[in-house]
């Protein structure tokens, strides 16, 4: 039995689908959730995916198809006494954002889950690593959904233009795919934006200028928010500009705090690029204190010329592991003692010691540089290295530099 479509419902709710048949995407997962609505017990599922793919629409054909009572909540408004009291008689939860409840409260659905005593058919956003707790995580089956593809959204913008009895163009209903991102309810919001426009206004151009942008919108604390940030640090380490202003451009259209992206690219600079060109690093810096003194939206402007610049600089990791390899040793091997010369003798009884007994002061040495050890006798025994500089940009000059030296001293 079809639902009553009311003049004050959304669209999104007006052309909801009423079967499994009607469902639009996620078909790699189709084949499973119809073995799991028509098997003889329907299992407790998590819907995991971006916003608009159709979880909440498809845990509802799922339980109408199993034949269970069903009711829906939505997480952020149920407080669990409330949801005791609504469960009487449910044989299905659907759980709406189920990453908004604390630790503790999803610890309310162990026993329930564990008795069979309720189906959750629970949906989230974020991660469930992160976001759902062990034990409940090992009740669930996990099934990911994917962004809602461009075939998909002009398919659906198509019926819901349909239903306001809309007639456009195809280059329109691409135009909304492209700008909904993947999302369903931001592509019917458009489609019934466009269609109270007049008809002049339909152009490409001007449909442009019209579109809200709220639809262009990140997940800022999802997956999206660090595949995003990821893409763009890969992006620079790889020397592709086009790439890394394209990621650039996705972050901050999606709302991104530019501080997050400037930090990105401090750490970039020194991890990725180093002492290929020690210049990267003061330039993060410098792009950082820029954006915070001009602010948004011109701070694209520092940031685009610094993310160029990292792109194009040569790339050398080698002070980043040599750290990693320094770190290694003193967890195998723990804390070595400091050579006697090293150490500074701010008591008479270090003096008695021997502390800093033998100590050569570089600075008296011509070109301030002299021939000494400076690790514990164990690693210099062992001749230790944990820097090995790499040939570009700039490390090979400061390389030559001190094996020149070296070499010098052991002439002398």
């Amino acid at each position: 039995m079809r639902i009553e479509i009311s003049e004050k419902q959304p669209l999104a709710d007006k052309i909801r689908p009423q079967t499994l048949d009607e469902f639009v995407g996620q078909s790699h997962l189709l084949e499973r959730i119809a073995a799991f609505a028509q098997g003889p017990r329907l299992p407790s599922l998590l819907f995991f995916g971006p916003p608009g793919c159709g979880k909440s629409t498809l845990a509802m054909l799922m339980a109408k198809a199993a034949g269970k009572k069903w009711i829906r909540v939505s997480a952020p408004e149920a407080g669990l006494a409330a949801l005791r009291k609504r469960l009487e008689g449910a044989e299905v939860l659907i759980l709406d954002e189920i990453h908004r409840f604390s630790k503790a409260q999803q610890d309310f659905f162990l026993p329930i889950l564990e008795s069979g005593e309720i189906v959750l058919l629970a949906t989230t956003t974020e991660n469930p690593s992160f976001s759902v707790t062990r034990q409940l995580l090992s009740r669930l089956h996990v099934l990911r959904f994917r962004a809602l593809t461009r075939e998909e959204l002009s398919r659906m913008a198509r019926r819901g233009a349909k239903v306001l009895g809309a007639e456009w163009p195809d280059e329109v209903f691409d135009l909304l795919g492209a700008m909904s991102a993947g999302d369903g309810r931001a592509l019917l919001n458009l489609v019934e934006h466009v269609a109270h426009m007049p008809k002049e206004k339909l152009g490409i151009e001007e449909l442009r200028q019209a579109l809200p942008e709220v639809v262009i919108r990140g997940d800022r604390d999802g997956d999206s928010h660090y595949e995003l940030a990821s893409a763009l640090i890969k992006s620079i380490r790889g020397s592709d500009p086009d790439a890394a202003l394209y990621y650039l451009a996705c972050l901050l259209e999606s709302g991104e705090d530019p501080r997050f992206i400037c930090r990105r690219l401090v750490l970039s600079s020194a991890e990725d690029i180093g002492l290929g060109d020690p210049q990267a690093l003061p330039l993060a810096v410098a792009c950082q204190q820029a954006v915070e003194f001009v602010g948004m939206p011109e701070g694209f402007i520092p940031l685009a010329e610094t993310v160029i610049y990292l792109a194009l600089a040569p790339k050398s990791n080698a002070s980043y592991a040599g750290y990693l390899n320094a770190l290694k040793e003193v967890r195998e091997n723990g804390l070595l003692p400091v050579p006697l010369h090293l150490r500074n003798a701010s008591t008479t009884l270090h003096k008695e010691w021997g502390y800093g007994r033998g100590y050569k002061y570089p600075h008296a040495f011509p070109q301030a540089w002299v021939d000494q050890e400076y690790l514990p006798h164990d690693l210099a025994q062992r001749k230790a290295q944990f820097y090995f500089p790499k040939n570009e940009g700039v490390e090979p000059r400061l390389h030559t530099w001190l094996a020149s030296r070296k070499r010098a001293g052991r002439k002398t």
